[in-house]
Formats: structure tokens, sequence, C-alpha cells
């Protein structure tokens, strides 16, 4: 009778206690294995900083990596939506550069768009910036929210079209005649003359506002001391400041800038397709972005759109790394 007792007396350990061995013994296992190699041993001394920041990778590979990596599987592929995807090879981009003229037009009118934009809005941005900063306080905070209004306002493309439009309510063409300078309405936006360079003008306009305001953060948080440490080393104007203080001390919003204003100037699209409609005259505006939508949204063709994707995407990348090699040697 006393073994029974003895027998009951004794419990089983709960679920929650064999959990909690099972846990130890396993990080006491993983510590061991980690030790065999530093990145291993990285990885677990910060394994609660990954655990944070594992649902945004989570969320980034899903929506960022991954379609990055499937329209350029796609782009070998034809692919209409319908049917299942039939690899073709390198066809799609033979197809674009010696068999499609409008993308060739496309790529002329991007090219165009970028290499006026994407320096002249660039450098127009800094030296904004550069002369703002110099203002009083309240005053710099009207300047400065005028200039980031336009890419803030939705509908300020409107505007433009306005100003530019083919009657004689349109206000270029209204004062053009008051001035006596034209007799009749100039169709500015149906004509492929023009279309172009309107499309550049707004575009400019536009792209300076992120551009702008972060510049001007990059300048109000560079130490005002270094200005009278490069007095006393025998710096002598402004230009001087600017070319060894400043800029240096802004690299990594230089970089950033000069990012934005890649991915918007080879980003052009909505621009063109709000001024001038899509197609636009004679493709006079028509774009890689345009291009991209024609066949991605209308057509349906993706694994053709993935293709063109995939250039407009390498196109960046080459842009990027120009840029930042010619901003690594400012201050140099």
């Amino acid at each position: 009778m006393n073994d029974n007792n003895v027998s009951t007396s004794i419990k089983k350990p709960s679920l929650w206690s064999r959990f909690r061995a099972w846990r130890i013994k396993k990080s006491i296992e993983i510590d061991h294995w980690s030790r065999k190699k530093p990145f291993r041993r990285k990885m677990y001394l910060n394994r609660s900083l990954y655990a944070m920041m594992a649902p945004y990778l989570i969320m980034f590979t899903c929506f960022t990596v991954a379609p990055v990596v499937m329209s350029f599987m796609l782009g070998f592929t034809y692919f209409n939506m319908l049917e299942a995807p039939r690899w073709v090879g390198w066809q799609n981009y033979i197809d674009l550069f010696l068999n499609d003229p409008i993308f060739i037009t496309a790529i002329k009118n991007t090219l165009i768009i970028a290499l006026i934009t994407g320096p002249l809005g660039y450098i127009m941005a800094f030296v904004f910036a550069w002369l703002i900063n110099e203002l009083p306080q309240k005053l710099r905070a009207i300047i400065t929210l005028v200039f980031y209004a336009p890419s803030i306002a939705g509908g300020a493309i409107t505007i433009w079209a306005l100003i530019f439009a083919s009657d004689i309510y349109g206000y270029a063409n209204a004062y053009l005649t008051d001035w006596g300078i034209i007799h009749e309405p100039i169709t500015w936006l149906q004509n492929a003359t023009y279309i172009l360079p309107i499309v550049i003008i707004v575009q400019l306009w536009m792209s300076l506002g992120v551009n702008f305001l972060s510049l001007i953060a990059g300048l109000k948080g560079i130490d005002r001391n270094q200005y009278e440490a490069g007095a006393v080393d025998g710096i002598k104007n402004r230009w001087q400041e600017l070319w060894y203080i400043t800029l240096p001390n802004m690299k990594s919003i230089l970089i950033f800038a000069a990012v934005i204003q890649i991915s918007g100037a080879l980003g052009v699209g909505a621009v063109t397709t709000a001024l001038a409609g899509f197609p636009s005259v004679a493709y006079a505006g028509h774009t890689i972005v345009n291009h991209l939508q024609d066949y991605g949204s209308i057509r349906y063709e993706m694994g053709y759109a993935s293709a063109i994707a995939t250039i407009l995407f390498f196109s960046a990348i080459l842009l990027n790394r120009l840029i930042r090699r010619i901003i690594r040697k400012v201050g140099s």
C-alpha cells in the first residue's frame, strides 16, 4: 500500500516544463553551432533584431524582390495572361530593338527628358536649397513651402494643361496674342513639335519638390563650426566652402537626391499622358513607361512588357552607379 502511495505522489512533468527543457536544450545546441562560424555567431547574437526586422523583410521580399525576379524571368517568355508562359528566349529583346520602332522612339524621348531634367533639375534643386538656406528662418519656411508645393499638389498638371490649352483661353495663347507675337492660337499639345519641350518644362518643375526638401534638410544638418575651422585653415570664399565643406558633408543626401532624380527622370509617363493623351500625337511624348503601360495594361502581353521593365530596371541601376561614382569625387 505504501508503494501505491509513493507511485501516485510522483507526478509526470507538465507540458510547459517539458517545453522549457526542450527549448533550453535547443538553445545550448544552437549556441554551440553558432560558435563555429563568425557569421552564424553574429546572427545568433542579434537574433532579436532580426526577429523585429522579419515582418518588413518578408513583405519586401514578397512584394518587391519576388516581382522583380518574376518580371526578369517573364521577359524571356510569351505570356498573354490567358495561356501559360511559353519560353521564347531573347526574342522579346530582339523585337524591341530591331522590330519595334515605337520603342526606339520611346528610348529617344526618355533619354532626352532624362538628360535635360535629370542634371538640370538636380543642380537647380541644390542651388535653390543653398540660396534659400541663407535666408531668415520665417522667410525660409515660406519659400520652402512654395518650392515643395508642386510635389504635394495632385492636380498640378492640370494647371499646365490650362496654360497650354489649344484655344484662345489658354494662358500661353492669350498672352502671346496680346503681345502681338501670334495671330491665332497654337495647338500646343496637339502639335508634335511642342509636346516634348512642354513635357520637359513640366517635369522639371515637378521634380524640384522632394529633392529640394531633402537638400534643405542636409544643409541644415551641417555643423556651423566646420565653416569657422575652414576659415582658420585657409578657405577664402563661399565657393571653397561649398566644395570642401558643404558638399562632402552632404554626400549621403546628394546620393539620395540623385536616386530620386534618376527614378523621376526615367519614370516619366503620367505627365505625358495627362498633357498629351495616350498615345500622344506622332508618339512625340511617348516614353518607355508609356510603352510599358501599353503592353502591360492595355494589350496584356506580359512577357513583352516584362522585357521593357527589365531594360528600364537595369538602366536605372547603371545610371545610379554612375552618379554614385561622380558624387564620391566631390570635395577631393
